[in-house]
């Protein structure tokens, strides 16, 4: 991400409480995601909750794109 970016997702952050949240659900899967990623085997059911994981934290990058995209337009 380039620093003009990084203002922006720092500003956001600071303004819109929406945008807050999926910055801070993003940071707390993405913590979730190394601790399965340092386990040497998962079960069935560690995989289906990576996987979970996996697609909660993109649903919840997207949002957070479009909202800088309709910040910057």
């Amino acid at each position: 991400m380039q620093e003009k970016d990084m203002d922006l997702v720092e500003q956001l952050v600071n303004e819109n409480p929406r945008f807050r949240k999926l910055f801070e659900e993003h940071q707390i899967f993405e913590k979730e995601l190394v601790q399965f990623d340092d386990r040497p085997h998962l079960s069935p059911e560690e995989e289906l909750e990576r996987k979970k994981v996996q697609k909660l934290k993109l649903a919840g990058k997207d949002e957070m794109e479009r909202i800088l995209l309709e910040k910057r337009a």
